[in-house]
């Protein structure tokens, strides 16, 4: 790819994406499905730029610290999910519209490069805000930095694994759908060899739900309490040592691991300063694009809904579905055509305490059980972008289920929420 760039080779229309995320693969199909002629004959380059070399699925992060699926099954490579763009494993480092180019630095080279754009879509995403708690950087667990999940799974594993009478603990700071489902993953793998303590500065869990769906809210508690999950309520996490997670409240405790879902500030690019809200997101218009010829979804941007006028959540639902507007438009803009306002509005949310045990709300109706857990795997099988993967990870819960390990074997993970029924079919 890097080759093909230096030659000299310029398309008609180059379409570049930033990172290697949902928006980014979802934009890259979306131009495909509509416009898949002119990518394969030439007309239009696409290139992306990330600094992963693959995609990470956040689906199944539950399933793979709680040891039921490997961490492989969740990372499908960029040129695999995307065989008709040129990856570029680097960095943006500075976004000029007026120009119409990117600058970045590859993997490996020295030196800044520039490339030159027709349309730039930037979906960088968002990371945890993992300075804004001292030590947490140097001693905590974040789930969305490159590597940061296997590295994650090892260290709970091994805590699991240890012998002796010492039981360790984990700390998980943040009680949203991604905090509650981590910790019922830590506590199923760990049982009594490990002490899970979950942090929430709140009075409630899970505010993005109790609100519409106590019910809900209240089922996720008693799951937690039934996994022996030890919920703080009132505090927040101020600071990490090497064994140690420090309180608001003044309390001490001894942790050999801290996870941090503790919300997120997105990825930013220099560029187009001036069109970012107070958290640092790029605004976009209706049709999703921020300037002439620059795009943005997911938790980079600033998305507001077609119908409140507020922002869309930051999860990955909406993450997909901007991303699948933003390609849309890019094919139509390719064709001479105007674009199209986004016009998704959204359907529900949904989060898993084991197999079988799973709440979920569809258009504002409460499912529980295998029903809420059927809605929540199907959304995730449906969007895995590697189909080889999502067969494999159907077989590995088969094995599971059959080796007995039912309810009680957590499967949560960071929630996507639940799908458009229109795109709910098993994979």
């Amino acid at each position: 790819m890097t080759k093909h760039l230096r030659s000299g080779h310029r398309a008609r229309h180059r379409v570049v994406l930033l990172g290697g995320g949902y928006v980014t693969l979802h934009a890259y199909a979306g131009l495909m499905r509509h416009a898949g002629r002119a990518v394969r004959d030439g007309a239009v380059q696409v290139v992306v730029i990330s600094a992963d070399a693959a995609h990470s699925f956040h689906g199944f992060t539950g399933e793979v610290l709680a040891g039921l699926l490997p961490y492989d099954r969740t990372r499908t490579p960029l040129a695999e999910a995307m065989p008709h763009a040129h990856v570029v494993i680097g960095r943006a480092v500075d976004i000029d519209a007026e120009r119409r180019v990117v600058r970045y630095e590859q993997e490996g080279e020295t030196g800044i490069r520039v490339l030159d754009y027709d349309d730039l879509v930037v979906g960088t995403g968002g990371r945890e805000p993992a300075t804004a708690v001292p030590g947490l950087a140097e001693h905590g667990f974040t789930l969305r930095a490159p590597g940061d999940i296997e590295v994650l799974a090892d260290r709970v594993r091994e805590a699991a694994a240890a012998r002796g009478p010492r039981r360790h603990t984990v700390v998980v700071a943040g009680g949203g759908l991604a905090g509650v489902e981590m910790a019922a993953a830590v506590a199923d793998l760990g049982g009594a060899r490990l002490r899970v303590e979950l942090v929430h500065s709140g009075a409630h869990l899970l505010p993005e739900l109790r609100e519409a769906q106590p019910g809900l809210a209240a089922r996720a508690a008693r799951e937690l309490k039934r996994l022996g999950v030890r919920v703080r309520l009132g505090v927040r996490l101020t600071s990490v040592t090497s064994g140690h997670a420090y309180l608001s409240d003044g309390t001490g405790l001894p942790a050999t691991t801290v996870i941090a879902t503790i919300g997120q500030r997105p990825v930013q690019v220099p560029g187009l300063d001036g069109h970012r809200d107070p958290r640092g997101r790029l605004v976009t218009r209706p049709d999703l694009s921020v300037v002439d010829h620059v795009w943005a979804a997911g938790d980079a941007a600033c998305v507001l809904h077609p119908r409140g006028g507020e922002p869309v959540p930051a999860n990955a639902l909406w993450a997909i579905k901007g991303g699948e507007h933003v390609g849309r438009n890019l094919a139509r803009t390719v064709r001479g055509r105007e674009t199209r306002p986004f016009a998704y509005r959204g359907l529900g949310q949904a989060a898993s305490f084991g197999l079988g045990r799973s709440i979920s709300e569809l258009y504002g109706i409460p499912f529980t059980g295998w029903v809420a857990w059927v809605l929540r795997l199907t959304f995730f099988l449906r969007f895995m972008p590697s189909r080889r993967k999502a067969v494999q990870v159907v077989g590995d819960l088969a094995r599971v289920t059959r080796r007995g390990r039912m309810p009680g074997a957590a499967v949560g993970s960071a929630s996507l929420a639940v799908p458009d029924a229109a795109e709910s079919r098993p994979a």
